[in-house]
C-alpha cells in the first residue's frame, strides 16, 4: 500500500512548528474565516504569508472535514507526511529514547513533546505496537515532533541488539525495577538507550533481561502506577541533566 502523497495536520502550535522545522513541504493553510482577531492565527497567517503559501479562509465545518477533530483551533495545514529518519542517524547520539508498547497516541505525543524538552531528540519508534506519527500525535506534542529525529524501521527488540552490539547502555524503566532511577542515573556509563513501555503492557521481557540496568520510580502513594507519559517525563528529566560519566575499560582496577 502507498503513503499518502500528504496529510492535514491541525492546531497552532503544529502549524508553527513544521513551518519553523522546515522539514516538510507545505502546500496550503486553511484559517477559520471568524478568526479575524485572534492574535496567534494572525501571526500564523502572517508567517504563512511571508513563506508564499496561499491561506484560505473557511467554514469550521470545513475544518472539521479536514482534520478529523474538534482540536483543530481553526488551523490546518496540508503538508508532507512525517519524515522519519534513518537508523543509523540516530546512533551517533548520546540519549536515544525507545518506545515499546505505548499504543495510547495521547501518550506517545505527549512523550515526545517531553522528550524535545529534556533534550532526547533522537527515537526510535517499533513498526508495531506504538502508532505512527499521525497528525493527532503531532498535536498532542504540541508539534515538538518537526524538532526530533525519528526512526519507524525495525522492532523493540532489534533496536536493542543493535544497541548493545555498539557498546551502548540499556537502562529500561519498570515498576518492578531493582534500582531507584536516583540511583540509575549515578550508574550511567556512555551513551544510553532509555526504554519506556506502555500502561496496557509495559517493556518487553527480552528488553528487561538484556537491559543493564531496569529501574523504577519511587512511589509513595496509594495508586499503583504512573500515567506512561508522566513516568517518561520524569526519567528523561533525570538523565537529561545528568553528565554521563566516561565508560571503564574492562579489567581496570576500580581499586586504584
Amino acid at each position: 500500500m502507498s503513503k499518502p502523497r500528504w496529510e492535514y495536520v491541525y492546531g497552532i502550535n503544529p502549524c508553527f512548528e513544521i513551518l519553523r522545522g522546515g522539514r516538510r513541504k507545505v502546500h496550503e493553510a486553511f484559517m477559520a474565516d471568524n478568526a479575524g482577531d485572534n492574535p496567534r492565527i494572525k501571526k500564523l497567517v502572517r508567517y504563512l504569508g511571508d513563506k508564499g503559501i496561499v491561506v484560505t479562509p473557511v467554514g469550521r465545518d470545513r475544518l472539521f472535514q479536514l482534520s478529523r477533530s474538534t482540536e483543530h483551533q481553526g488551523a490546518v495545514i496540508r503538508c508532507e507526511p512525517y519524515p522519519y529518519v534513518e537508523l543509523d542517524d540516530v546512533f551517533t547520539a548520546d540519549k536515544i529514547l525507545l518506545l515499546d508498547n505505548v499504543e495510547d497516541p495521547h501518550n506517545v505525543g505527549a512523550i515526545l513533546r517531553s522528550a524535545e524538552i529534556f533534550g532526547f531528540h533522537d527515537i526510535l519508534l517499533p513498526l508495531k505496537g506504538v502508532p505512527e506519527i499521525y497528525p493527532s500525535i503531532v498535536k498532542v506534542s504540541a508539534g515538538a515532533t518537526e524538532h526530533l529525529r525519528i526512526v519507524r524501521s525495525g522492532n523493540a527488540n532489534a533496536y536493542v541488539k543493535k544497541a548493545k552490539s555498539e557498546g551502548r547502555m540499556i537502562i529500561a524503566l519498570d515498576e518492578e525495577g531493582a534500582i531507584d532511577l536516583s540511583e540509575a542515573v549515578e550508574k550511567r556509563r556512555g551513551p544510553i538507550l532509555l526504554v519506556i513501555g506502555g500502561e496496557g503492557k509495559s517493556v518487553g521481557q527480552f528488553i528487561l533481561m538484556n537491559a543493564d540496568i531496569v529501574a523504577k520510580i519511587p512511589q509513595a502513594g496509594r495508586i499503583n502506577s504512573l500515567n506512561a507519559s508522566v513516568a517518561a517525563g520524569i526519567a528523561m528529566y533525570a538523565f537529561g541533566l545528568a553528565t554521563a560519566k566516561p565508560q571503564t575499560k574492562p579489567g581496570a582496577d576500580h581499586g586504584a
